[in-house]
């Protein structure tokens, strides 16, 4: 009986250390590494047909450079790096290139939300007054005869409102765009400003917006004010909470919101495209600048905008929302959790294109037949206003990252020829 005992208390320790090395290699694996095209079924000679466009991009001066990450099953498959970082001193794009995200910021914030409704300190149909009580009353400016008037809000806003834009909150440039010019309040642009993100949202409830919470879809400063949002909850500043939640754990080693000094050198010139081709923004302040990244006074972090990052720090990203929720064994949201972000939030609201959808911070696509788009039932993505893109798709296992620093772009075709040149290198 003892012997029996013994070996069955050895089989039972052997088999712990199995499954303790099995659930490592697995750890392992759930890192974003390079691979052959062909080991995740897509084509190396395919692929190159998507270098072969960007660089044609560049030589026509439509883009001063990009880089592209693709990856599929967990693996990075394919990185092209075209063009240059800065055309004045020649210095080429590389795979570490430094671009402002803009509202690819928004979804990193979405995800810093839920991370505090899984800990039981918000729901989503949470009035956003509970926690900023300036939006306990909100009102609405709607048009009246030549003019406009300002009406209450027929109901409060919520957070489920914020993280969907059905809040009817825009960028300042509606009907009271006065109201709003006057506050110092439109456009996505906030690296400038001195005072705490929180203070800027409290303007913001205090001024008309554009339509009644609820009613329909309106892309603004919704997420901003998650941001701000979360510093009341968690009773941190956003930069530190997102340090924190999402960009240690996930190893987000070059997301910043404010560049530091040492790394100038990484970060991408913002062009601008002129009647003789392409011109570096000007200095400074603003949405068609090179912005405040660097000198700014580092006081306004932006949730709905702010955000300077890499191609391979936003892969790891969409890498852990594919996953369900985990990355490198660390796991910021649950599987229900990211469930429930890549749903529809609203109906038949989105305006910007058929067979699409709007989920908890991403758009999501309902109908490729409807949208024409090529993609998968349930590809997820966004974009920023520096003419950056991306997109995940669960059902194929890839996710896509592009980033450039054109503003404006100007109906640059170049993110529908993206998705083709991607899918068209699937092979298996």
């Amino acid at each position: 009986m003892h012997t029996h005992d013994s070996t069955k208390k050895h089989r039972m320790h052997y088999i712990g250390i199995f499954l303790f090395l099995l659930f490592t290699s697995v750890v392992q694996a759930q890192q974003l590494e390079k691979t052959t095209p062909e080991a995740v079924g897509m084509s190396s000679q395919r692929l190159q047909r998507l270098n072969t466009v960007l660089e044609n991009y560049v030589e026509n001066k439509q883009l001063p450079g990009a880089v592209v990450m693709i990856s599929r099953k967990g693996k990075i498959v394919h990185t092209a790096a075209v063009g240059y970082r800065d055309y004045e001193t020649k210095d080429p794009i590389r795979e570490n290139t430094i671009f402002r995200i803009a509202s690819q910021t928004k979804a990193i914030v979405s995800v810093g939300i839920m991370t505090l409704l899984e800990q039981g300190k918000l729901l989503l149909d949470d009035p956003v007054g509970n926690y900023i009580p300036e939006f306990n009353t909100t009102t609405v400016a709607v048009k009246d005869g030549a003019t406009y008037k300002v009406v209450p809000a027929n109901r409060k806003i919520t957070i489920r409102d914020l993280l969907t834009h059905t809040a009817g909150i825009g960028y300042g440039w509606g009907l009271a765009h006065d109201q709003w010019e006057k506050a110092g309040i439109t456009g996505w642009y906030f690296a400038h400003r001195k005072v705490p993100i929180l203070e800027t949202v409290k303007a913001i409830a205090r001024l008309p917006q554009e339509a009644q919470p609820g009613e329909k879809y309106v892309y603004g400063y919704n997420t901003d004010i998650l941001g701000a949002l979360i510093e009341v909850v968690a009773q941190q500043p956003l930069d530190v909470f997102l340090q924190q939640r999402v960009l240690d754990p996930l190893g987000m080693k070059d997301t910043y919101f404010y560049l530091p000094p040492k790394l100038t050198d990484r970060l991408a010139t913002v062009y601008s495209p002129t009647e003789n081709g392409l011109s570096a923004a000007p200095v400074g302040t603003g949405m068609q600048a090179q912005g405040e990244y660097v000198k700014g006074p580092r006081t306004s972090f932006s949730g709905g905008a702010g955000y300077l990052s890499t191609a391979l720090d936003y892969s790891k990203f969409l890498q852990m929302m594919l996953n369900k929720g985990v990355y490198n064994g660390q796991r910021l949201l649950s599987r229900k959790s990211v469930e429930l972000m890549l749903e529809n939030h609203i109906g038949t609201k989105f305006p910007w294109g058929k067979g699409q959808g709007f989920g908890l911070g991403f758009s999501i696509h309902l109908a490729p037949g409807e949208s024409g788009i090529m993609g998968s039932v349930g590809d997820f993505g966004w974009g920023g206003a520096y003419h950056s893109v991306y997109w995940a798709d669960p059902t194929e296992e890839l996710a896509v990252v592009y980033f450039t620093q054109l503003i404006p772009a100007n109906d640059l075709d170049d993110h529908k020829k993206l998705r083709n040149l991607v899918y068209q290198a699937v092979i298996d």
